[in-house]
């Protein structure tokens, strides 16, 4: 069966991948979107961190409304279960960084490998999207990914700064050093 406004063959198992990549690659931006709001919302001392994960939580929503759209072509959905799934798990992860001194530096640790992950999951999209003939599902896989990449270096570069800055806090009296 061909979709009706990709014409590609839906029963091609490639295609049947690439649409549970994405359903995955959706949970996944809304487990980003869930761990990243609550840890902006902790953030007290490190404008520069805050800001810039506020940019991505804007971000993030546009990925997962052009996920949506790729899935739509193919009159599928993304799949509620994994979003809810992906949503707990953010949850979980916000709850632990709450019991940490550090919290902050071992936020944007996480976020570093969580950006990671996003990036080796929309190289894998772009790929599929290529093997089955789709090249607007690839064109936004790529812009997708230039953003997480983007993200990803932001965090790698402003690593050493953010824990130098959380070391000074925390050895300086009576301040709060962890957000």
């Amino acid at each position: 069966m061909q979709s009706a406004q990709t014409g590609i063959d839906t029963n091609d198992v490639r295609v049947e991948r690439m649409i549970e990549w994405l359903r995955d690659a959706h949970a996944m931006e809304a487990q980003a979107e869930s761990m990243l709001t609550k840890q902006a919302a902790r953030i007290e001392h490190y404008p520069e961190m805050k800001a810039r994960i506020e940019q991505h939580i804007e971000e993030t929503r546009n990925q997962s409304r052009l996920i949506e759209q790729c899935l739509d072509r193919y009159g599928h959905s993304a799949s509620t279960l994994k979003d809810m799934g992906g949503k707990m798990m953010a949850m979980g992860q916000a709850m632990g960084g709450m019991m940490v001194e550090d919290e902050i530096v071992k936020g944007g640790q996480m976020g570093y490998v969580f950006e990671n992950l996003e990036i080796a999951s929309y190289t894998i999209l772009i790929a599929a999207a290529e093997a089955v003939g789709d090249t607007e599902t690839k064109q936004i896989c790529e812009s997708i990914l230039k953003e997480e990449e983007a993200m990803a270096t932001w965090i790698l570069d402003n690593l050493p700064q953010l824990t130098q800055a959380y070391l000074t806090r925390a050895s300086t009296p009576d301040a709060v050093a962890k957000r």
